[in-house]
């Protein structure tokens, strides 16, 4: 099968022809349609993330279809589409696990870190940790769902994290922030955006999403926040997101990685003021994510591109060169 394999963080990834893999007990053989680029890719590529196997294939949101089933799997048949994220294998037995919180498992393998991902013609995944997709909706191309499978988890799970907070703010407008806040539009909250500086394309698409204000991360919203959501990798947008928060609101950081958060102010925390971060994803909120975007409907904006050109999605992520998320197709 074709690939591309990170062989050094901080070095592009190469493309190598690899043995076809064989499903084993437990697994599902999976032949990728589409697979996400994530800004986690982007980190373990870039070495911020910094113990992933090597060699490694990259990329955890991954669509495709069952090409093979291992030996007690009977929840998937051949041909069927099927969904894997970041979260790959849990223990069962830590006390992360054993009080439901299974994206704390200390001994937790992640797709496309632990386990070889989705930047590749196939793909091996524990059966426990895929999911049936749907089919028909509005938005459900195997293009348009790659995102799902971690932007649109990740900003599920720090939505959930917000409570009932009716004015929504989003920092960091791309493939996480696109996708929950239309689920957030859905439900009947205000979003305000906040982008890079001089940003006008995210703005713009960020109302054509339903934003009702959108704006630099630097300015001060119309009113207070009831919650902020934090997906870009800054740390000073955390006591900007603190500022632009009324009393007793929450700021979800989203992300995996972020650069190191300067001093503030405790007046900015004070009133009980909530600051917390998401850790990878639940089996849970895929299973209440998952139907929930194709009833809305959930449709992502894409940017298309050959496996064999990841390394330019790689750097158009970086250099934030498109708005919503781009896709591999095998």
């Amino acid at each position: 099968m074709k690939a591309m394999v990170l062989t050094r963080p901080g070095t592009p990834l190469v493309p190598m022809e690899l043995p076809d893999p064989r499903p084993g007990p437990g697994q599902v053989l999976i032949r990728v349609r589409a697979c996400g680029v994530c800004r986690t890719d982007l980190h373990i590529v870039d070495g911020e993330l910094t113990r992933p196997k090597l060699p490694l294939v990259p990329g955890h949101e991954i669509v495709g279809v069952v090409a093979g089933i291992g030996a007690g799997v009977g929840q998937f048949r051949i041909g069927q589409r099927v969904g894997v994220p970041w979260l790959g294998w849990t223990c069962g037995e830590c006390a992360a696990c054993r009080a439901g919180r299974e994206n704390l498992c200390e001994r937790a393998r992640f797709t496309g870190y632990d386990i070889d991902g989705g930047y590749a013609e196939l793909a091996l995944a524990d059966a426990r940790y895929c999911f049936a997709l749907p089919e028909g909706a509005s938005g459900t191309s195997d293009e348009a769902m790659a995102p799902w499978l971690c932007a649109g988890l990740i900003g599920y799970r720090s939505l959930r994290m917000a409570g009932d907070a009716r004015r929504l703010g989003i920092y960091g407008f791309g493939a996480a922030a696109h996708l929950v806040a239309q689920v957030a539009v859905a439900q009947g909250r205000e979003v305000y955006a906040f982008t890079r500086e001089g940003d006008a394309q995210a703005q713009g698409f960020a109302r054509a999403l339903g934003a009702v204000w959108a704006g630099a991360s630097s300015d001060a919203p119309p009113v207070p926040l009831d919650a902020a959501l934090i997906f870009a990798p800054v740390g000073a947008l955390v006591p900007a997101a603190l500022g632009a928060t009324a009393p007793g609101a929450t700021v979800v950081c989203g992300g995996i990685h972020m650069s190191d958060i300067p001093s503030f102010p405790y007046a900015l925390l004070w009133q009980e003021r909530v600051l917390r971060s998401v850790a990878n994803l639940t089996r849970e909120d895929a299973l209440g994510f998952l139907p929930l975007a194709a009833g809305i409907p959930v449709v992502a904006q894409t940017v298309a591109y050959p496996l064999a050109q990841a390394n330019a999605a790689l750097d158009d992520l970086r250099a934030g060169r498109f708005s919503g998320a781009a896709v591999l197709l095998p």
